[in-house]
């Protein structure tokens, strides 16, 4: 995903309600050497087709996210990432669920203060935000630790001027396939809760913890995960730049008997100048190394801790170049490219798994180029709902943004 763009929302009103709309593609190809066994890849995709919608209806007492995703259709093989993992691929990212979102919220608010309940198809409260809503095509391989998504949630918030507290219930089932469902059996069994401190405008502290349910399994049986999440977002008052620092760690319990624990470190900033933008992050994450099938990015699924040869520390530095164009008034492009520097070594002795004799060197080179094209609303802020969502203080911030960039010729927006 490259950064969200500052053109003009499609937008319509119905009398009470407010409906905006939006969609977008990335094209981009694709080279990693080595990717596998000595071997250089280079492939290419249409990654994150999306069309996303968000309404609010009665002065935004109640509103409605939704965002359809197309990997399924485009991303069947999955994406060259090296060391991403999850939902039985490795080293590829997976392509996510058809319905991607689709929460309804209603909220009160008094002054500075509110409350909201939200029910639907979307993201657990719990982590950062979802890394297609960041600047960086190629996801982080701590997606599947720092956030959780994709489940049926309910979620209760309450918000003053200073702090959001947000408790959720989930079911514990990672989705298995594009067209996959959440496991009615499996409703709400799990729960999360995360607490945000916003000591002044631009800034966000936050610290989440969630209790998963056999995410692996989708009958249930598996191993729990028990997650733990914190981080500082700091935005310049221009909204011309920002710095995120995470933390997160996943540890894996067969009942009370804790078996494996994963834990992340990452650090990313944005910057814009005019049409271009330029980004940077750091990552230092360990992965659980899995018995991988005759497709050797596919591993079992559901996977379970006997299929765990290793685990192995993956530290990723990768910097972003970008440009934007916008030839029409609701249609943005924006090529960019993309260069990441990956080394890894095990971190669990002894381990059934060598990653420099499985990928021929102790370092990878992956080059991404590629061009954006989005039409009418900006990416929504994935993951947070009713009072809790930060939406209305960012189109307030964009709609302001936006009218600067005409008056002064300049295109973008701050990524949320």
């Amino acid at each position: 995903m490259l950064l969200p763009v500052a053109a003009r929302a499609q937008s319509v009103h119905y009398g009470p309600a407010h409906i905006e709309f939006g969609a977008q593609a990335i094209g981009v190809g694709t080279r990693e050497s080595p990717a596998i066994h000595g071997r250089v890849l280079t492939e290419g995709y249409l990654t994150q087709p999306m069309v996303m919608a968000m309404a609010s209806f009665w002065n935004n007492a109640v509103e409605l996210k939704g965002a359809l995703d197309f990997e399924g259709v485009t991303l069947k093989r999955g994406e060259l990432n090296a060391g991403i993992h999850g939902e039985g691929y490795i080293d590829r990212r997976h392509p996510h669920t058809y319905l991607h979102e689709l929460v309804v919220s209603a909220q009160r608010k008094f002054g500075d203060n509110g409350a909201s309940l939200a029910l639907g198809k979307g993201f657990a409260p719990f982590g950062t935000d979802d890394p297609m809503a960041r600047p960086f095509e190629k996801y982080p391989i701590n997606h599947h630790l720092a956030q959780v998504l994709e489940r049926a949630v309910a979620v209760a918030s309450a918000r003053t001027r200073r702090v959001i507290l947000e408790a959720g219930l989930f079911n514990g089932d990672e989705p298995e396939s594009p067209g996959d469902v959440p496991n009615r059996k499996r409703y709400w069994d799990s729960w999360s809760s995360r607490v945000t401190l916003i000591p002044f405008p631009q800034g966000e502290l936050q610290t989440s913890f969630a209790l998963v349910r056999s995410p692996e399994n989708a009958t249930g049986g598996g191993v729990d995960h028990h997650k733990q999440s914190a981080s500082i977002r700091l935005e310049d008052a221009q909204h011309s730049g920002y710095g995120l620092l995470e933390w997160a760690r996943t540890t894996n319990y067969a009942g009370s008997s804790r078996t494996f624990a994963f834990t992340s470190l990452l650090a990313e900033t944005w910057a814009r100048y005019g049409r271009a933008s330029g980004a940077f992050r750091f990552e230092r994450t360990e992965r659980p190394d899995e018995d991988r099938l005759v497709d050797e990015f596919r591993s079992p699924l559901p996977a379970t801790d006997l299929s765990i040869n290793g685990r192995s520390q993956w530290t990723i530095i990768t910097a972003l170049l970008a440009a934007t164009f916008q030839p029409l008034e609701t249609l943005t492009l924006e090529p960019f490219a993309e260069v990441a520097r990956i080394r890894f070594r095990p971190t669990l002795s002894p381990s059934g798994f060598d990653p420099t004799q499985f990928y021929g060197s102790n370092r990878i080179w992956s080059v991404s180029v590629g061009a954006k094209l989005a039409l009418g609303m900006s990416h929504m802020r994935m993951g947070r709902y009713g009072v809790a969502s930060t939406e209305k203080r960012v189109m307030k911030m964009r709609s302001k943004e936006m009218d600067d960039m005409h008056m002064h010729g300049a295109t973008g927006s701050a990524p949320y």
